[in-house]
C-alpha cells in the first residue's frame, strides 16, 4: 500500500510540475518553435515590444478522482479548471509566460494548464 501511495503521489508531483517548470523552460524559445509545439494561438495582441500570444483551454479538466455508485450517486473528490497560457514575446522570442484561468485540480494548481505546454515543455527537455 505504501507503494502505490509514493507512485500516486510522484504522479501527481510530475504532473502539477510541468506548467511549472514551462514557465521557466519556454523562455528564450523562437515564435516558430513555441507555434509547432503549442499550435496556433487563439489570440495574438501587437505590442510596441512585441507580442502577447493567448492559447485557451476553456473545457473544464477533471482530476482523477470521481467515485461513481448505484443509482446515480457520484461523489467527484477533484476540482474542476480551466487554462489560458499567455506568453509575451520580444524580438520573436518568448520572453515571460503566465497561466490565468481557474486552473486548480486535485493535482496541483496549474494542471489544467499541462495538455497546452506538455509538448513544448518535451521540446525543450530533449535540447
Amino acid at each position: 500500500m505504501m507503494r502505490i501511495s509514493l507512485c500516486l503521489l510522484l504522479l501527481v508531483a510530475s504532473c502539477s510540475s510541468i506548467p511549472v517548470r514551462a514557465k521557466r523552460d519556454l523562455i528564450g524559445m523562437p515564435r516558430s518553435s513555441l507555434i509547432a509545439c503549442a499550435g496556433v494561438p487563439d489570440n495574438v495582441a501587437a505590442l510596441d515590444d512585441g507580442e502577447v500570444l493567448q492559447w485557451r483551454q476553456d473545457q473544464a479538466v477533471q482530476g482523477p478522482f470521481t467515485i461513481k455508485g448505484p443509482f446515480g450517486v457520484e461523489v467527484d473528490l477533484s476540482g474542476h479548471g480551466t487554462c489560458h497560457v499567455v506568453a509575451r514575446l520580444h524580438g520573436g522570442h518568448v520572453a515571460q509566460v503566465e497561466y490565468t484561468g481557474p486552473s486548480s485540480t486535485l493535482l496541483g494548481p496549474y494542471s489544467a494548464c499541462r495538455p497546452l505546454v506538455a509538448a513544448c515543455e518535451r521540446l525543450v527537455s530533449r535540447d
